[in-house]
Formats: C-alpha cells, structure tokens, sequence
C-alpha cells in the first residue's frame, strides 16, 4: 500500500511540474528570502549587507526527498546628497525533486532604488528589477516508462517509443517590484509591497522538443510589520499573496519575540516563537533566535491537504541562517539619520 501511495504522489508531482510550469517555488520561512518574494524588498532591513540561505527537504516521508537550497546577498548603501539609497544583490536557487533527478538552478541579480519621501521619518518607495538565467535538467536514464515492462517485469534495455530529445532547457526570466516602507513611530516599522514576475513570458521547450509552453506572469502582494508589543517583547507579521495562471496562494503568520538580554546582563538575544500557514495546504510552527546580528530559524510543514493521507499529515523540514550588519566604510547607512529599515 505504501508504494501504491508512493507511486501516485510522484505521478502528482511530475504532472503538476509538467502542466504547470508557472509554479514557482516556495519557502514557509519566506520572509528570510525577500528576494524570491519581490525584489523591491531588497535593502528593507536594517544595516548594510545581509546574507540569508535557507534549506528545504520536503516529502522525505513517502518517496525521494524533494530538496531545495537558497542563497541571497544584499548590499545597501547612500547615494546623492539627499536620504535616497540603493541595494544591489543576487538571489541563487537549487530545486532537486524525485527520482530523476529534476533540477532548477537560477542566478538573479537584483538592484533597487530606494527613494527617501521625508525628512521627519523613514518613509521610502523602492523601485527594483531583478533577472537572470536559469537553468534546468533531468537524469533521463532514471525513467522507467511503460512499455519497457515486458512479461511482467521491468527491463532498462527494452525498447520504447517514447522519444526523449532533450534532457533539459534554459531561460532568462526578468522580475519588477515597488514597494512603500514607513515607521509609525521610532519603534514600529511596515511595508506593503507588489511585484510582477515573469512578465516576458519566458519559453520553456519539451522534452520531445514538439512542444513549448511558457512560464505565464506572477502577480504579487507582500506586507510585513515589525514593532513591540511591551518593553521585553515585540511582534513580527508577514503575509504574501500571488496569482499566476488561474493559481492562486496566501501564506501569512507572525512570529513573538521575547528580548532575553533585558532579563540577563548578557549580549543581544531575542526569541521568537510563532506559525505561519500556506492556506490550503501546510500549517507551519516556527522557531527564530536572534543573536546581534545572527539569526538562525527553523519551521516544519504540518501537511493539511488532500495528500495527507499519504504523507501522513508530514511535510517538510525548513532551516534558515542569516547575517546582517554594518560595514565600517565611509559610505555606510550607520552615518545616516534616514535610511530603510525594518
């Protein structure tokens, strides 16, 4: 039972990759890869350099895992004589699924310009664009296709009439974003944010090279708040909402935070505790530790869709590592009173 189970997720999976392309994919821990969410949220942090990757291995439960690794640099710095300021960065992505080893790997640099509205308080609109190659490829020798079981068993070097001409494909993809950031006061910070992804519909060729098909544009809505809710503890919320070819998805939760150094003479800590939920699909507990200018975070997908059943109700296992900080150079944000911040 557990190998029928098997077979018709990994069937689930390849067809949803194969008819639906557009699907791009998704962190729980989202907020720790601004850029894959919309890349006018680069430079939303406070400092000048942020490194943030996240580790993903999903469905482990029931057939190959299916492992994704991220990567992203930001860099932020003032330019002009006023308040404005621009972050240029990259996004890296990996995705590794099933027993063909089908591979994603994208490389995006991203830039944006941060544009200051007041004098008073950190009030900006950003203007970004992001793009770049990506690239993608299967292990054809690991498919067992259907008429290569003959008298009842499986044989690799059995004849099919199934042509498979390509191994994989290439694109430039190319992604905008706008995004408004303010403070409501000293301690509060938000942003609300759209994107749109995808928009030279990038084409994607088959493996039989008779068909192509393309990725269709992504539209996107994130919003964030950061600000306390005592003088020992704050809160933290994300939400993000899309719409790609008839698909639609919310992910949003918030995280609380205790401040541990205001209760131990001890260096910056806070710890977090909090879930987020991808509607329809996953509920996900999260975990975050801030020390000073480390964060490290760790989530986990409670599978509540139609394919708990064969996953058990068990999803994926999500980590994420991330350092932010300033540069001791002569053109850092640290010198200036108005910056972007979250």
């Amino acid at each position: 039972m557990r190998k029928q189970y098997t077979f018709i997720l990994i069937l689930f999976l390849l067809l949803l990759r194969e008819h639906c392309f557009s699907q791009d994919l998704t962190f729980s821990q989202f907020y720790e890869q601004p850029l894959l969410r919309n890349p006018a949220l680069a430079g939303i942090f406070t400092g000048d350099i942020r490194v943030s990757a996240a580790y993903r291995d999903q469905w482990a439960s029931v057939t190959v895992p299916f492992r994704t690794t991220a990567l992203s640099i930001e860099h932020k710095f003032p330019v002009g004589k006023a308040n404005d300021n621009l972050t240029i960065g990259t996004q890296f992505t990996e995705d590794a699924a099933g027993d063909i080893r089908l591979k994603r790997t994208q490389l995006l640099p991203a830039i944006n310009f941060h544009k200051s509205l007041s004098d008073e308080k950190d009030t900006y609109l950003s203007l970004a664009f992001m793009g770049g190659p990506t690239f993608s490829q299967f292990d054809p020798t690991q498919i067992k296709l259907g008429d290569q079981y003959q008298g009842g068993s499986y044989n690799p070097s059995n004849p099919t009439s199934q042509l498979i001409k390509y191994s994989g494909y290439s694109y430039w993809d190319l992604a905008t974003g706008l995004c408004f950031s303010t403070t409501f006061n000293e301690e509060t910070r938000f942003y609300i944010a759209a994107g749109y992804s995808h928009f030279t519909k990038p084409v994607i060729r088959s493996v039989t090279g008779n068909v192509e098909s393309f990725l269709f544009p992504k539209l996107t809505f994130n919003v964030g708040i950061n600000g306390p809710v005592s003088d020992r503890a704050r809160m933290i919320a994300f939400a993000d909402y899309f719409s790609q070819n008839g698909s639609r998805q919310l992910l949003g939760g918030f995280l609380y935070g205790i401040d541990v150094e205001k209760y131990y003479d001890e260096q910056p800590f806070t710890f977090y505790m909090g879930s987020f939920m991808r509607w329809g699909d996953a509920l996900i507990p999260v975990i975050k530790m801030d020390f000073s200018h480390i964060t490290l975070g760790i989530s986990y997908d409670v599978n509540i869709s139609k394919l708990k059943v064969v996953s058990n109700s068990r999803g994926g296992l999500e980590l994420t590592a991330s350092y932010t900080g300033f540069l001791k150079i002569r053109n850092s944000t640290l010198d200036k009173l108005r910056c972007v911040k979250f």
